[in-house]
């Protein structure tokens, strides 16, 4: 590889990597403001009127101050069945530099999805495409359509709430509300997408979701304390419940063991394979054996020469790992670069 080449690379795992901490960030951040909205109506009112409160201004009606648009919890045992994804044609940049060209996948109903590659061949962004997490960036730039069971989430009839309370996330880095408490932390949801629960439906959702994401034998009996007390291995289980507690069909997750120790992904990985057939799950991971362990479907992505990110080949886990058509995936799944 060439010095250009390489400096390329470098350039744009950096780009990558410092979009992404700027949508955890910010995702935090209008979290948080939502959540302090929400519980004060002077607030809701008063930012409504001036425009001051961003979180407000981006979710606009679909927010939990707009009763108007107030979603009814379904009874838990309705679980909402897992949805297909499907991105066409996707295209992005941050400002200028193009990250993404013309990406086609399709993620079935039910099944995980793994995003395998390079740093920096786009994996994470087009992640974020998948539920407009994109839109954060402010240079972000976004082209192509993301296809939620035959409706495009970026048509101007789909509001921000409806994308995310669908199509959930989970982060790199486990990112709980620290001086929530866990039960808090679970159905912080609720208010974000303005979805109405009485007590008892709460406790049902706190029980259920922490169950599903495999954590409620360890905490049932200390749901009042601080959520950033848990180790980081639970930080992270605790917020695959919270994103669990608005039932969305689909969940995607961004590298959601990279900062975990081996026990700890072993657990979330368990969470994973339990979760599957219940929720559609599009993960990120460098990690080939976890690849190969969790995902039905696989794709291959890569950045060659300073070209944009792009899909080399895709298709069931077992044939991309065991006989894959590119020479390239075959050199990357067997370790010979990336």
């Amino acid at each position: 590889m060439t010095e250009v080449s390489e400096v390329t690379e470098a350039t744009q795992a950096t780009e990558a990597t410092r979009a992404t901490e700027a949508t955890e960030a910010t995702q935090v951040i209008e979290v948080t403001d939502m959540i302090d909205t929400a519980e004060n109506p002077d607030i809701a009112e008063n930012a409504e009127a001036t425009g001051a409160a961003g979180a407000t201004q981006t979710y606009g009606a679909a927010g939990a101050a707009g009763a108007a648009d107030t979603v009814v919890l379904p009874a838990v045992v309705e679980g909402p069945a897992p949805a297909a994804l499907e991105a066409r044609a996707v295209s992005a940049w941050f400002g200028s530099h193009q990250v993404l060209s013309q990406v086609s996948l399709t993620m079935p109903a039910g099944q995980v999805t793994a995003l395998i590659g390079p740093s920096g061949c786009g994996k994470s962004t087009f992640l974020r495409t998948l539920n407009r997490m994109h839109e954060l960036i402010p240079s972000a730039q976004f082209g192509g359509e993301v296809l939620f069971e035959g409706e495009d989430i970026y048509d101007a009839s789909w509001r921000l709430t409806d994308a995310r309370r669908r199509i959930g996330m989970v982060f790199q880095k486990p990112n709980p509300f620290p001086a929530m408490s866990i039960y808090d932390n679970v159905v912080a949801g609720l208010k974000l997408t303005g979805t109405k629960a009485n007590r008892r439906e709460k406790d049902m959702l706190v029980e259920e979701s922490l169950t599903r994401a495999g954590l409620w034998k360890e905490v049932r009996d200390r749901l009042r304390q601080p959520g950033g007390a848990l180790s980081g291995g639970q930080q992270q289980r605790l917020c695959i419940a919270r994103a669990l507690a608005v039932r969305p069909r689909v969940l995607l997750m961004d590298e959601p063991c990279s900062a975990l120790d081996p026990t700890s992904t072993r657990r979330v990985e368990e969470t994973i394979q339990d979760l599957a057939g219940q929720v559609t799950i599009v993960i990120v991971t460098h990690n080939m054996q976890q690849a190969a362990r969790v995902s039905q479907q696989c794709a291959f992505f890569l950045a060659e020469q300073g070209t944009p990110g792009g899909i080399v080949e895709h298709g069931a886990t077992d044939a991309v790992f065991g006989s894959p058509q590119d020479q390239r995936t075959a050199d990357y799944v067997a370790g010979r670069f990336g």
